[in-house]
């Protein structure tokens, strides 16, 4: 499979945007997965993600590729790889960029398809180099990195320098099940040394743990990874995998001292595989895949699939939370604004003018003036279908609710109600996602909807048995990113 050709395939394939994003990067047409090779390069950012170009299902895996000046607009390049060597036939599986005195490395996972499918499915998976001059056309180096024997599963490599040295996290599947991310260090790249393993059997069902990424914040050190095996507990956990943290102290030649184990990052249903990448100014930023395995993707009738999320940074606090937050750069999108102020529900539903398709909201609700059973927003409004972020005041939760969501897509998830005297919840809604985040960046909650294709999708405010007391309401028309 040739670059040349996947180009040709891809442009071949016809899109309906009923649900394409405005203000999310998407494929062009064909499937999208995790984010790769995040890197400011050359004055410019560049995002990488696992590609299916030849139809909207998940397939032998290439690498698309943008770039983009200020995080804001994007420009499509060429498709960086294709699985297209020995040592990578079946996929050039997720991996990460650096800037090696002015020289673009890719290093990702060479995967090949052995034998067999599902449980009987035998694999080999090793890292691999590939090196651009120009950040667009990419020469493969072949494997720098292999697993011992036995290991099948050994993938996406997240490398940065630090202290003179090239280090290495890979998320591993060892012989007995259990799934561990693993550290190697290396003086240029090619020849990689075993450092130690950082974190393992992390939970007695967790069988894997992908997309490994590991970097200081405040003044701690952050293992973030993507766990495969747990169980659903309560309200957490509730997705097929998860995406979260470790927190813990680290420097080389000593061991990863856990000061707090894994906590999620995302309360939504499609948040995957997050990537952490360092801005021009050293704010430590993230993007995710925003679906899941084997959830509903009605776009795939329409010849794509997969978005990523809105790119946040990510904050460390007293507590030891890593917090995700918009970031400010996204201001710009900004267009039309609608604003409105004091406004007391008493179990009623009220009408805004708020287009709902590509925008973004603040809401401030006042929780000492509001006592109504459950009292929010619907969103994305049409005739037959919408979605409702709302507090519960019985459970003490905030909770969006996709019963009614559209094509496909149900179930509902959930967070705290904070302690606080104020609630303010940041909403970014797109042709087919929200995000949500409650209170700046104390929790945040993604996920997919597709509501029933309309000229018009609007925003309403509600109260159920009692009264909720609005502070504020402000609202932006948001701008496309292509």
């Amino acid at each position: 499979m040739s670059i040349e050709k996947a180009e040709q395939a891809v442009a071949k394939l016809e899109i309906d945007k009923k649900y394409y994003p405005n203000f999310h990067i998407a494929p062009v047409a064909g499937w999208m997965n995790d984010p790769n090779g995040l890197i400011y390069f050359n004055g410019q950012y560049h995002v990488f993600f696992q590609h299916h170009p030849y139809d909207a299902n998940w397939g032998p895996m290439h690498w698309g590729h943008l770039v983009s000046d200020d995080l804001i607009s994007w420009r499509r390049l060429p498709i960086a790889l294709a699985p297209d060597q020995e040592f990578d036939r079946s996929g050039c599986f997720s991996g990460s960029a650096v800037d090696n005195s002015g020289e673009l490395c890719l290093i990702y996972t060479g995967h090949i398809h052995l034998s067999g499918e599902g449980p009987t499915e035998k694999i080999y998976q090793t890292q691999c180099l590939a090196t651009s001059k120009d950040g667009i056309h990419f020469e493969k180096h072949g494997t720098i990195l292999a697993p011992e024997e036995g290991i099948m599963h050994f993938r996406d490599p997240k490398v940065w320098q630090q202290d003179g040295r090239w280090w290495m996290v890979v998320g591993k599947r060892d012989l007995d099940d259990v799934g561990q991310v693993v550290l190697y260090s290396s003086e240029d790249l090619k020849k990689w040394q075993l450092e130690q393993v950082l974190v393992s059997d992390i939970d007695p069902d967790v069988y894997m743990l992908e997309c490994p990424d590991f970097f200081p914040l405040g003044d701690k050190w952050i293992l973030m990874f993507s766990p495969q095996g747990y169980k659903a507990k309560e309200y957490q956990y509730r997705n097929l995998f998860q995406s979260g943290y470790i927190v813990g102290e680290w420097q080389p030649g000593r061991p990863f001292t856990i000061i707090k184990p894994f906590q999620e990052m995302d309360f939504g249903h499609d948040f995957y595989a997050p990537q952490s990448f360092l801005a021009k100014d050293g704010r430590r930023l993230v993007f995710g895949w925003m679906d899941m395995w084997q959830s509903i993707m009605p776009s795939k009738a329409d010849n794509w699939a997969g978005s990523l999320t809105i790119p946040r940074e990510l904050i460390l606090d007293a507590d030891n939370n890593v917090r995700n937050r918009p970031i400010k750069e996204l201001e710009a999108l900004r267009s039309e604004q609608f604003s409105l102020s004091n406004l007391t529900l008493n179990s009623e539903v009220v009408k805004t003018d708020i287009d709902a398709v590509s925008c973004e909201l603040k809401v401030e609700f006042d929780l000492t003036a509001s006592d109504a059973e459950r009292f929010g927003l619907e969103l994305a409004v049409t005739k037959e279908s919408k979605t409702l972020l709302y507090v519960d005041l019985q459970s003490n939760r905030i909770v969006l609710d996709r019963s009614l969501s559209g094509e496909g897509v149900r179930g509902y998830r959930s967070v705290p109600l904070p302690k606080t005297e104020t609630l303010t919840l940041h909403i970014f809604l797109d042709s087919s996602s929200i995000e949500v985040f409650i209170n700046e960046d104390l929790y945040s909650i993604s996920s997919r909807i597709y509501p029933t294709p309309s000229t018009e999708r609007k925003v309403n405010l509600f109260a159920e048995n009692g009264t909720a007391k609005v502070v504020a309401v402000d609202s932006w028309q948001l701008k496309s990113i292509y």
